[in-house]
C-alpha cells in the first residue's frame, strides 16, 4: 500500500461528506487534499480514542515532529509522507498544521466553554485552518477567498457540533457556550442526561442560526473570481448544509441519535454542485 493509498482508504472508511468533494478532483489535488483530511482524521483519533490523556499527549507531540519533518526533513508515518511533496506545490505552511495539533490538545484538557468568542477559537484550530489549508489546494487568485475558507470552517464546525451534542456529551464534552445555556435554563445535567426540553430546542435554535450566519458570510466573501476553483468546498457547504436542514426539520433531536445524509443524497449534492458551478448555492445561502 502506497501512502496515498493509506489516505485514501482513511477518507473512504470514514464515510465524511469531505469524501464525496474529492472524487471530482484532478489527481494531483484529490491527493493532496486526501492526504490532508487523513491527517487530520489521524490526529482527532488519536484523542477520540485515548484512554488516557497523558498518551494522548505524546502521540500528538510525535505528530508535532512529524509536521517538522515534512517541512524539512523525512517524515515517516504514511499520511505526513503522503503531504509533504504538496507544501511547495500549493504554498502550504506548517503553522496551520501546528493549530489542528493544538485543537486537538484542547479536547484533552478543556470540556466546557463560558461564551461564543472561547468556542470560535476552538472552532478555528479545528476546521477554521483546516479550510485555509483547504483554499491553498483547490486554487485561489483573491485573498479573501481565504477568509471564505475559514468562515466556511467555522460553519461546518458548529453543524458537526450541532450534530454530535449527543455522542460529545456521552464523552464528557459540551461544545455550547455555557452562557448561553444559562440564558435558556439548560443545565450541564440536562446535556449529559439527554434531557430533550423546549429549552433545549431553543438553545439548538439559537447554535443553528449562528451556523446560518457563518454560512451566509463564507458565502458573501468568496470572490467570483475564484468560486469553479473552490466548488470542493462548495460542494461540502451543500452537504452540511442539508444536513443542519434536516437537523433542524427533526426539532434537534441530537442528545440520543446521529442525524446524517445517505451516500447517494450526498453524491447527489456533490454532483450538482459540480456541474452548475455553484451559484445557485451561494445565492441561496447568502440571502
Amino acid at each position: 500500500m502506497t501512502p496515498d493509498d493509506y489516505c485514501q482508504q482513511k477518507a473512504a472508511q470514514s464515510g465524511s461528506s469531505f469524501y464525496y468533494s474529492f472524487l471530482f478532483l484532478p489527481t494531483q489535488q484529490r491527493h493532496a487534499i486526501t492526504a490532508l483530511y487523513a491527517f487530520c482524521r489521524e490526529v482527532d483519533d488519536i484523542v477520540d480514542n485515548a484512554e488516557e490523556a497523558s498518551v494522548a499527549r505524546m502521540k500528538l507531540a510525535w505528530w508535532r515532529g512529524q509536521v517538522d519533518l515534512m517541512f524539512d526533513g523525512t517524515p515517516d508515518h504514511p499520511v505526513a509522507i503522503a503531504l509533504a511533496p504538496h507544501i511547495k506545490t500549493f504554498g502550504l505552511e506548517s503553522a496551520p498544521f501546528y493549530a489542528i495539533i493544538e485543537g486537538m490538545e484542547m479536547d484533552l484538557d478543556q470540556f466546557r466553554y463560558d461564551d461564543w468568542n472561547a468556542l470560535k477559537e476552538y472552532c478555528w484550530r479545528a476546521a477554521g485552518v483546516v479550510g485555509d489549508l483547504s483554499a491553498r489546494i483547490f486554487g485561489y487568485t483573491d485573498a479573501r477567498t481565504l477568509q471564505y475558507a475559514e468562515t466556511l470552517g467555522l460553519a461546518f464546525q458548529m453543524t458537526n457540533i450541532i450534530r454530535d451534542v449527543g455522542d460529545d456529551a456521552r464523552r464528557g464534552r459540551i461544545y455550547l457556550p455555557a452562557d448561553e445555556m444559562q440564558q435558556h435554563g439548560v443545565t450541564v445535567d440536562d446535556i449529559l442526561d439527554g434531557h430533550h426540553t423546549a429549552a433545549f430546542e431553543a438553545l439548538m435554535r439559537q447554535q443553528t442560526q449562528r451556523a446560518q450566519s457563518l454560512y451566509r458570510d463564507a458565502m458573501r466573501l468568496l470572490p467570483e473570481t475564484d468560486r469553479r476553483a473552490q466548488r470542493p468546498g462548495l460542494m461540502m457547504a451543500a452537504i452540511y448544509h442539508t444536513l443542519l436542514g434536516e437537523i433542524e426539520r427533526d426539532g434537534w433531536h441530537v442528545l440520543n441519535q446521529r442525524i446524517t445524509i445517505t451516500p447517494i443524497r450526498k453524491f447527489w449534492l456533490a454532483w450538482k454542485v459540480w456541474v452548475g458551478g455553484g451559484a445557485g448555492l451561494i445565492r441561496r445561502l447568502s440571502a
